[in-house]
């Protein structure tokens, strides 16, 4: 489209107390070549939004294409987005106003600065215009457990069509297997039918749920919207269109043979906490060995969990687990008593007032215990060797009836349940070291899997108890039906769920280097028999790592660029240093910073009027995955004296929302050292930190040290060219 520039500048929240607009109109005319300007008091007024759109009105301006400089582009999302028209929010309250002092030449600076960048911003941004595909809205469940259940009439109840795939021949998982579930309701004291047999005939009966058991799934094919799930149930096979999935195929308890410290295979009187679920609905609390009545049953807690040597985790069920069948051996014969040890009692929430509840009951015992062994006694008898770590002593405890808290894993840590025909592999990305668990955000997006519209839901997310694997279900559903209606419209899902825009590579340059397809964290990107790469579109995050990882440069956006961005970069005002020895020096710092960690830290930093050093001009990326490499000599040639990374935390417990892209960074910069080195330019000019949006009150201090070791080393040497 022909563009109609525009720039309205905010005076309000104390920006026209702190700047100088006058100064700033004519940098906006003279260098910005923008020469419709406007200000107004408050831009998120109603009167200011009714001022804007009837400039945009053709009988008017016309204008199609502006810059706000107003607040962060993080709130006012609403009052200052337009429809048809490009708009670029400039952040001169946060990063100006509120973090430097007022009405000084250095915060002047700034400003002018910014709308210098956001000037060449709004030049080179395009109008977005939506991938637009065909999109089957069927939401595929793989999983006929509490979780699968919940999903699938949640999906349903929305009025969506459900597909149900369950391997065996039943519905209803380890819930149907259960004599009795632990309370789900107030007041979470007494044990109560499992409600998993209600949630089975629910779907049974539901006109928008097909149900096939004794199914597996053989592949799926194709992108979010359009994908092909072949399936094959009870000998036939059929290939089904879908939109997205709900993994929910949940869990397998840990292989009790590799406990025999625990005792298990010892005798046939130490048994499982699931082998105690079917004796219990058996109707006969009995010894396996003999069938004599169980007066005395210990339970042994984290029997495989939390432990280095098998389970890292704990499974979350063991414990509730644990005191409900306590309650099953009173129950069934009031004499006998029930003695639990454990490494610690863990009933979060409401639950904790079911622990309360049998802590009460005068036949059960609790005590915390480590296990030295297990071992035969007179007559059969179980003999536990412990040491009481309440009491400090070596203890032994005698049971007719051993029971290990055997804890969860789920299945598809050694099962091909969904068999994708993704390059990266038929699986999905795992969490290491939890054996199968699927990777996922787990703070900020926890059903999201590294497959875009793949949800894991239950216990291939996590352990979790059957509320929590209900809950869990919901949750997952309302995703799956975000992620199709995402599809149908065009728009990214998941972080940035309003995007319209979406990777459109110069194929012609491309060199089949194949780093796009490696480094892409999603699967967004295939290749063809030749190696050349493609895109799957609605596989896509747009969070523009290929666009980092590209050497020739041939990937870019219709609102986001290695052009675009070098534009900004090359627009910003670089001072002439005039005497290398003077401590006053202008300085100039550039921070390419993640827009989901490290700015919202930098909004924080404002809201707490905390200083940060005026020679730093801040850029949001989307990612710092899409770090690219020619930005760094964009910025080195144009005389900048330093530049620092500001990415989101990665390691065993990173909070990346794009998954990798802080990490992959980090990696490109370790390439960068040596050629700097060679260059005659230190590497300690360009550093990357990793900081979390809670750590925003870091933030001065490291800048200022940043900038301290700038002032160390010297001016930038291509200044003097």
């Amino acid at each position: 489209m022909e563009k109609k520039l525009g720039v309205y500048l905010c005076k309000g929240c104390g920006i026209g107390e702190a700047i100088d607009f006058e100064s700033l109109k004519k940098i906006i005319k003279k260098e910005g070549k923008i020469q419709y300007i406007k200000e107004h008091d408050i831009m998120c007024s109603p009167e200011a939004r009714a001022m804007v759109l009837e400039d945009m009105k053709p009988e008017g301006d016309g204008i199609n294409a502006m810059v706000i400089a107003a607040c962060s582009p993080r709130v006012k999302y609403e009052e200052l987005d337009f429809p048809n028209a490009i708009v670029e929010r400039c952040n001169i309250r946060e990063l100006v106003v509120w973090t430097h002092e007022p009405n000084v030449e250095e915060t002047q600076n700034l400003a002018e600065d910014y709308l210098r960048m956001y000037c060449a911003k709004v030049k080179k941004s395009e109008m977005p215009e939506p991938y637009q595909t065909e999109c089957d809205k069927t939401i595929l469940v793989i999983g006929g457990g509490v979780t699968g259940l919940t999903a699938a009439l949640e999906a349903a109840n929305n009025d969506y069509q459900v597909v149900l795939v369950e391997k065996t021949a039943e519905l209803g998982g380890y819930g149907a297997k259960l004599y009795r579930q632990t309370p789900s309701s107030y007041p979470y004291t007494t044990i109560q039918e499992p409600t998993v047999f209600k949630k089975i005939q629910e779907v049974k009966n539901h006109p928008k749920i097909k149900v096939m058991t004794s199914a597996a799934i053989e592949s799926i094919d194709g992108e979010p919207g359009l994908l092909d799930a072949t399936i094959k149930s009870d000998g036939n096979v059929e290939t089904i269109r879908v939109g997205s999935v709900v993994i929910a195929a949940g869990w397998r308890p840990y292989d009790a043979t590799k406990l025999t410290k625990l005792g298990y295979g010892l005798s046939k009187d130490v048994i499982t906490n699931i082998e105690m679920e079917e004796l219990a609905k058996s109707g006969k609390l009995v010894r396996p060995s003999d069938g004599k009545p169980a007066e005395s049953v210990a339970f042994i807690q984290c029997a495989g969990s939390r432990d280095p040597e098998h389970l890292p985790y704990c499974s979350d069920f063991c414990c509730l687990a644990s005191l409900k069948q306590a309650l099953y051996v009173r129950q069934a014969n009031p004499r006998a008593t029930a003695m639990i040890l454990y490494k610690d009692i863990r009933t979060p929430g409401q639950t904790e007032l079911f622990y309360k509840q049998v802590q009460s009951d005068p036949g059960v015992m609790l005590t915390k215990a480590e296990i030295a062994g297990v071992s035969l006694g007179e007559g059969g008898k179980i003999l536990i060797n412990a040491t009481d770590t309440l009491l400090g002593d070596n203890v032994v405890f005698e049971a007719d009836l051993l029971v290990l808290a055997t804890g969860m894993v789920p299945v598809t840590n050694d099962e091909a349940v969904i068999n994708l025909t993704y390059r990266q592999g038929p699986g999905l990305p795992e969490i290491e070291p939890y054996m199968g668990f699927a990777d996922s955000n787990f703070i900020c997006f926890p059903y999201e899997t590294r497959r875009t519209a793949i949800y894991a839901a239950g216990c291939v997310h996590q352990p979790m108890t059957m509320p929590m694997a209900a809950e869990d279900g919901t949750g997952a559903a309302l995703k799956a039906i975000q992620a199709v209606e995402h599809v149908a419209a065009g728009m990214a899902v998941h972080p940035r769920a309003w995007d319209l825009t979406f990777p459109d590579p110069f194929m012609q340059r491309c060199t089949s280097c194949k780093r796009c397809t490696e480094e892409c964290p999603f699967g967004a990107i295939e290749e063809d028999e030749k190696g050349t790469p493609f895109y799957k579109i609605n596989r896509c995050r747009r969070c523009a790592t290929c666009m980092g990882a590209c050497p020739e440069r041939i990937v870019s956006f219709k609102d986001y660029g290695v052009d675009l961005i070098g534009s900004m970069i090359k627009a910003a005002d670089v001072p002439e240093i005039e005497d290398e020895d003077d401590p006053n020096a202008p300085f100039r710092v550039l921070s390419l910073v993640c827009e989901n960690d490290a700015y919202p830290a930098l909004d924080a930093a404002g809201l707490h009027k905390l200083r940060i050093d005026p020679r730093i001009r801040f850029i949001p990326l989307r990612c710092l995955g899409s770090f690219n490499m020619v930005w760094i000599s964009d910025a080195l040639s144009r005389g900048v004296d330093g530049i620092v990374l500001l990415g989101c935390k990665h390691g065993d417990d990173y909070q990346c929302h794009f998954a990798k892209g802080s990490e992959l960074c980090e990696y490109r910069l370790s390439k960068l050292s040596e050629t700097l080195d060679k260059l005659g330019l230190e590497s300690d000019r360009v550093q990357l930190y990793q900081i979390a949006h809670s750590e925003f009150d870091r933030l001065p201090k490291l800048l200022d040290d940043f900038v301290a070791r700038i002032k160390e080393i010297g001016p930038n040497p291509f200044k003097e060219f």
